[in-house]
């Protein structure tokens, strides 16, 4: 990886990478291990999921039917696993399970590499090398994630290209930076090498023309952070602009999900509800999420119809599929379930760090 750190975030002194305490502490500044399986669909109570997994097969053989299972065969629901660390291999029961899909970031691994021995030898070998702690990080991010990928590539492979991405995302310091994040992506999606990986960009107003310009390289990409429909909705069209621009004519190995996050708008705006306080403000708590993610759906389904769509579905164009995003609730006075419940519908993708105990 020597010279390729440039391509991802504006250099730094190697002090600021490096602070004397730790090498190790240097790295986890850039960046949980997997839980128990937990499952509910639309407050249908579970018996708890019992699979099997098999390292050699891959993704190993479920034992039974799960409600993961029922949430993309009958609904048209994928379940993605927001979660990613050593052994990769302890995805397999999830796989087995009805996981579609993974997604990290940054906060992920430093969990993962902070809380596991599994990344020691590695790391260590990799300074002995002359790496500095950014370019040692990213060479133990690159390696779970085509690990990642390798796993998840037979549900790539069976359902064309629709499901079984693995998310790696850029720097977060290149956020308010558009050809950084180009830069960063192509750098990504080369050394990572896999059909199924996805680069994670943020949507923020200077990635939007990122998004457009990497997807009209050919490059599949998850847009993160996506909090208003205004900010949606130019997600949609760099994604189309992008696709138009390509140039391709086969369009069906490039595709995005766009990651909108949820929960979090109840926080802010139940705040603001409690403020007013009255009996009709104090009812709609909990409820603006939901509102918005349902709003969001409507503009899915408009924007991906008509002429312009039409054409390049045509050239095999997939959909850009809505994720939902941070749904988990942070107001332990509502369900557990919320955020799942309440948004089922096809071609969407569910993102969440636990599946055990939705019952």
């Amino acid at each position: 990886m020597t010279g390729t750190v440039s391509k991802l975030a504006a250099p730094r002194p190697a002090a600021a990478l490096l602070p004397p305490a730790s090498l190790r502490s240097a790295a986890l500044a850039f960046a949980p291990s997997p839980r128990r399986l937990r499952v509910s669909i639309a407050g249908r109570a579970r018996s708890p999921v019992v699979a099997m997994a098999s390292a050699k097969e891959g993704n190993g053989a479920p034992t039974k039917k799960t409600a993961l299972h029922d949430l993309y065969e009958l609904q048209g629901l994928s379940p993605w696993y927001d979660n990613l660390c050593r052994p990769v291999t302890d995805l397999l029961p999830l796989i087995a399970s009805g996981v579609r899909g993974v997604t990290s970031n940054p906060t992920i691994f430093q969990k993962a590499i902070s809380s596991s021995s599994a990344y020691d030898d590695q790391f260590k070998q990799l300074i002995s090398a002359g790496k500095d702690a950014e370019s040692a990080y990213w060479e133990l991010v690159i390696k779970d994630i085509q690990d990642a990928c390798k796993l998840f590539e037979p549900i790539y492979n069976e359902t064309d290209g629709a499901d079984g991405y693995v998310s790696v995302e850029v720097s977060p310091r290149l956020a308010n930076d558009t050809q950084g994040t180009v830069e960063a992506a192509k750098w990504l999606h080369k050394v990572v090498n896999r059909p199924n990986v996805y680069i994670k960009i943020p949507a923020t107003a200077e990635c939007v023309p990122s998004i457009r310009e990497v997807i009209s390289n050919g490059i599949s990409v998850n847009v993160t952070l996506i909090f208003s429909i205004v900010r949606y909705e130019a997600v949609i069209d760099a994604y189309l602009d992008g696709l138009e621009a390509s140039g391709l004519s086969d369009l069906s190995r490039v595709t995005s999900v766009a990651s909108f996050f949820v929960s979090r708008v109840d926080t802010l705006i139940d705040k603001m509800l409690e403020k007013i306080g009255t009996p009709e403000a104090l009812s709609l708590r909990g409820k603006a999420a939901v509102a918005q993610a349902k709003l969001a759906n409507q503009l899915y389904q408009k924007k991906f119809s008509g002429p312009r769509w039409e054409a390049l579905a045509k050239k095999g164009a997939k959909k850009q599929r809505l994720l939902w995003a941070s749904t988990g609730v942070k107001n332990p006075a509502y369900p557990d379930t919320l955020y799942v419940d309440s948004l089922i519908g096809p071609d969407t993708v569910c993102l969440h760090d636990e599946f055990h105990g939705w019952n």
